[in-house]
C-alpha cells in the first residue's frame, strides 16, 4: 500500500451481509403483522407451520437444519403450536428418541390461510420494486444461496 493512504474504513451500511440481513428483517416483520394479528403466532411458529406445510411431516431437528433457527427456539415454537392445535407430535418409528411433528387439519387450514395472505403479501413487495427488478433481486438471492457464504463460518 503506498505510503500515507490507509484503506477505507469499514462501514456497516455498506456491508452486503447486513443490507441483506436489514431486507429480511424489514419484510419479515411487515409481515409479521398479518399472522400476529391474524393467529397470534411468534415469528418462529410462522416458519415451523410453513415448513411443515411445505415439507410435511418432519423433526424438529429437520426443522432446525432446514430453517437455520436454533433448537431451543423451534422447541418453543412447537410447543405452541401444538397447544393451539395446529400441530401433533408423534414418537418416531425409526428412533424412539425422536418425535415427528405432523400439521392437524385446523393447522393445515392456517397454513393454506397464510401460504394465500403470503402470496398477496409477495406480489406487492414485487410490485413494489416492479417486476424487472424483482426478477434481478431474485436470481441474485438465489445465486447467494447456491453459492454459499464467501469465505464460509460462522458470524
Amino acid at each position: 500500500m503506498a505510503e500515507g493512504k490507509r484503506p477505507a474504513d469499514f462501514d456497516l451500511e455498506q456491508f452486503l451481509p447486513y443490507l441483506l440481513n436489514q431486507a429480511a428483517e424489514a419484510t419479515s416483520k411487515s409481515f409479521h403483522a398479518t399472522y400476529k394479528a391474524t393467529y397470534g403466532m411468534t415469528r418462529t411458529q410462522w416458519r415451523v407451520l410453513a415448513n411443515l406445510g411445505k415439507f410435511g411431516s418432519m423433526t424438529a431437528r429437520d426443522i432446525c437444519l432446514i430453517s437455520h433457527i436454533e433448537k431451543t427456539k423451534v422447541s418453543r415454537a412447537v410447543s405452541g403450536l401444538e397447544e393451539d392445535g395446529l400441530l401433533s407430535r408423534a414418537t418416531s418409528p425409526q428412533d424412539r428418541r425422536a418425535e415427528i411433528l405432523s400439521l392437524t387439519e385446523r393447522g393445515r387450514e392456517v397454513f393454506a390461510d397464510l401460504g394465500q395472505r403470503a402470496l398477496a403479501y409477495d406480489m406487492a413487495l414485487r410490485a413494489q420494486i416492479g417486476p424487472e427488478m424483482a426478477a434481478q433481486l431474485d436470481g441474485l438471492l438465489r445465486r447467494i444461496i447456491a453459492d454459499g457464504p464467501a469465505g464460509g463460518g460462522e458470524d
